[in-house]
């Protein structure tokens, strides 16, 4: 186990060592999209002109031809590019890596904190997991989610208001979290804890009109993009997506399904909990749900899965368990690297149902006594 975690992080550490060194590392991968973006904002120009985009990411060294990369996320997400408008594609990369290495390293510590601090290598574990890694490497906004998720997990009783604000980082990809959203709200109503919502609602408030005020079309701008810009003609391996080509490939409303069904299981299974709910022992099975129910997710996507492998990791007692969730990472990273295994291969549906299955072996066989377990309402303030 101790080997695989140092497979993972060597190859972390690698990684952000040569990306200042190779061009190519910088412009291979989504990173090269938000650079672009943010050097049409600098200028005042539209993030979603495909002919602009194309040219700066082609200069930048992004070779695929007849291929143009967008920032998909969100309008209101637009800000966080705007400083890379200021960079170079390799300083840039550089940067926004070790921002989103400082991302999981922050979630990873704020978990263990909340984990009351023991002395293991669970921390290591989930730390060296492969999605998170991979989406450091790709430069994705999914580490930008779980760091909003762990600090809502960390304030929502504590710092309401505050705990609303951090869940704007999860709106970066509000589709990944369709089933955990609609409990939440309905957790809101029952507690009436409405502090969590008002703080939400005015970051979302302020980051929307920040985005106005830097690019006024940007919202026009973004559902043409989402219309002329291809995603429904990529193949995601995902369940969502496997369902809709296998019975309409042309009605994307069909991939939406699974989570409409999740969101109905979500409400029935907090219904009867609502009076004892606890998000850090709760929310992990609502978002191993969202993740393999989302209307897409990539494999770096189900670095969201984190903080539910950590509970499950601290709360069986079975080595056999960790053990295989430690192979899990190096495996993964092996097909990527070696064995020509794309991030669109049909082989990586598995993931999103290994990890709710091994949460749900974890916290049902041979499982710790739950006193000694998080209680973030313990953490000293």
């Amino acid at each position: 186990m101790a080997g695989s975690i140092g497979l993972m992080l060597s190859y972390a550490t690698l990684y952000l060592c040569i990306v200042p060194l190779l061009p190519d590392v910088a412009s291979g991968r989504d990173f090269v999209a938000y650079w672009a973006t943010g050097q049409q904002l600098i200028h005042h120009a539209s993030p979603y002109d495909a002919a602009a985009m194309a040219r700066i990411e082609h200069t930048a060294g992004f070779t695929q031809k007849n291929a143009v990369g967008f920032m998909r996320n969100p309008p209101w997400g637009l800000l966080l590019t705007l400083p890379l408008g200021l960079t170079g594609v390799r300083t840039g990369a550089l940067l926004w890596s070790v921002l989103l290495l400082a991302c999981l390293a922050f979630s990873v510590r704020m978990l263990w904190l909340m984990h009351k601090r023991p002395l293991n290598i669970i921390p290591w574990l989930v730390a060296s997991f492969a999605p998170a890694l991979l989406g450091l490497t790709m430069g994705q906004t999914s580490l930008f989610a779980l760091l909003g998720y762990v600090l809502f997990l960390r304030f929502h009783q504590s710092r309401p208001f505050l705990a609303g604000v951090c869940l704007w980082l999860c709106t970066l990809k509000p589709h990944l979290l369709l089933v955990l959203g609609v409990v939440l709200f309905a957790w809101i109503l029952v507690s009436k804890n409405y502090k969590i919502l008002l703080g939400a609602i005015a970051a979302l408030t302020a980051s929307c009109a920040v985005t106005t005020c830097i690019d006024p079309a940007a919202w026009v701008d973004y559902q043409q993009m989402l219309r002329t810009g291809g995603i429904q003609k990529e193949f995601i391996p995902c369940l969502s997506i496997v369902l809709r080509l296998w019975i309409s490939p042309r009605s994307t409303w069909i991939q939406y399904l699974p989570a409409a069904m999740g969101c109905g299981w979500g409400l029935s299974f907090f219904w009867p909990r609502r009076h004892s709910w606890n998000w850090m022992r709760d929310g992990n099975l609502l978002m191993l749900v969202s993740i393999l129910l989302a209307p897409y997710c990539w494999l770096f996507d189900q670095t969201l899965a984190i903080p539910a492998l950590m509970y499950g990791a601290y709360r069986t007692r079975s080595r056999i368990l960790l053990v295989v969730l430690a192979l899990a990472s190096p495996v993964i990273l092996i097909e990527l690297l070696f064995c020509g295994v794309t991030l669109q291969s049909p082989s990586h549906l598995w993931m999103a149902p290994f990890w709710l299955a091994w949460y749900l072996c974890a916290t049902r066989i041979k499982t710790r006594p739950a006193e000694i377990l998080c209680n973030n309402t313990a953490i000293a303030e």
